[in-house]
């Protein structure tokens, strides 16, 4: 009898050491949350406010973003490093380029009308 109570708490001792699979937090929100805060320090970086951040980064989680990009804010203000505001693709800036004027199409040809041949029913 005093054997078995012994072992108990032997047995838990040795189980309490363990890392047992599966029972500790998932990977991919760890990773998730790594990404997010990833995000939002490049957005920071890149002199972005955090509401453009969200919306170009809709997956991604808002809380780690935000986290991210206040620990950016925080370190570049303590380091006295100023952001580097990102080129704009090419897309953005020819909608910015003011219209070309476009060329008036010259006259339209004529209309050519098919001649109707008149048939007399014999």
């Amino acid at each position: 009898m005093t054997l078995r109570l012994l072992l108990i708490p032997a047995l838990a001792l040795l189980l309490a050491a363990c890392d047992i699979p599966g029972l500790g937090p998932d990977p991919r929100i760890a990773q998730r949350e790594a990404e997010g805060k990833a995000i939002g320090g490049a957005c920071r970086y890149a002199v972005r406010g955090i509401e453009e951040c969200y919306q170009l980064n809709p997956k991604a989680l808002k809380t780690a973003v935000f986290e991210g990009w206040r620990e950016m804010d925080q370190y570049m203000r303590e380091n006295k490093i100023e952001g580097q505001p990102t080129p704009e693709p090419k897309e953005a800036a020819e909608e910015k380029k003011p219209p070309v004027a476009e060329k008036k199409p010259e006259k339209p040809a004529p209309a050519v009308k098919p001649a109707v041949a008149d048939k007399k029913a014999s």
